[in-house]
Parts: structure tokens; C-alpha cells; sequence
């Protein structure tokens, strides 16, 4: 991810009112972290699993957080089943972040993703989580409002896959 598209993305998760965010770094949309670090209007909580970042987030929402959940494409397979008995169950709204690797328009995209991202969205229906795919930086801002929005609308989790110009 470019500094000028990390900085956008980091000011529309802002604007968005995204206000806690755990996270199991990865490489494909990492530059946001040190910009969300910076900000006092963030609470930053590493983990050390993906389905630990959701239990949490899911318990950050539960307290009046607007949480949202930073992670790899394969971290999807690795927290459904804590989406399912917690967030979905409990009807906590959390943004997943996730960085959709293995995708056709992945900028670095290798033989080792491709099987997981032909079937990130395949998961992300079975799971009947909502999302959008975020190729475009110029698109942000509207589609993390409108992810927000329809997180609390529907009281559970909803997904952007960010791709394309975010893996550059």
C-alpha cells in the first residue's frame, strides 16, 4: 500500500467514526497501523490470532466501541467459528479490514494465496456476512461509511476486501 493510499484509508476509517482496532499485522495494508498508532482517536490492540482480534472487538462493541477487525484474507478461515458463537450470535457490528490475498486483482498476488482468495468470498456467503471489495482508494470513504452503516443496521459483522490499488 502506497503512503498517500494508507493515509487516505486511515482518515476515512476516522471519518467513518471506527474508533478501536485490533489487528495480527500483515504486509499488504500494514502502512496504516504506524497512522492509526499517531491518532489518539484510535485504540490500537495487536493480537496474536485473528479469532482472538474478533472476541475482542466483538466485546469493544458490546461497551459502545465502533470496532473494526485488521487482517489477512487468511485470517477469515482462521476466526470464522468466533464469528459465528460470538459476533453473529451475540449481533456485535465490527468492520473486518481484510486484506484480500490470492484475489485476481491482488498486485502481489502468488501461487501460495490464489486457493484461499478464490474462496474468501465463498466463506464470507456461508458465514451470510455482508461485504464489498475495495479496489479503488478514490472509493474508500464511501464504502467505509456505508460498511459502517450497515454493521450497526444489521448488528453484526460486515466485510471490506481490500484489492488492487491497496496491495500495490
Amino acid at each position: 500500500m502506497e503512503k498517500d493510499v494508507a493515509q487516505k484509508t486511515a482518515a476515512a476509517l476516522k471519518g467513518a467514526g471506527i474508533d478501536f482496532v485490533t489487528y495480527l499485522p500483515e504486509t499488504r495494508l500494514s502502512r496504516i497501523l504506524p497512522l492509526l498508532e499517531a491518532d489518539s482517536a484510535f485504540k490500537l490492540v495487536p493480537t496474536s490470532s485473528e479469532a482472538e482480534a474478533v472476541t475482542i472487538a466483538s466485546g469493544a462493541a458490546l461497551v459502545g466501541k465502533q470496532p473494526a477487525v485488521y487482517m489477512e484474507g487468511t485470517g477469515l478461515f482462521v476466526c470464522s467459528y468466533n464469528l459465528l458463537t460470538v459476533s453473529i450470535r451475540v449481533g456485535t457490528p465490527i468492520l473486518l479490514l481484510i486484506s484480500y490475498v490470492g484475489s485476481m486483482a491482488d498486485q502481489k498476488n502468488s501461487f501460495r494465496f490464489a486457493p484461499t482468495g478464490l474462496r474468501t468470498e465463498q466463506q464470507l456467503r456461508a458465514l451470510n456476512i455482508e461485504y464489498q471489495i475495495a479496489e479503488d482508494p478514490a472509493q474508500v470513504e464511501t464504502q467505509l461509511q456505508n460498511a459502517t452503516r450497515m454493521m450497526h443496521a444489521l448488528k453484526q459483522p460486515v466485510a471490506l476486501l481490500f484489492t488492487g490499488a491497496f496491495t500495490l
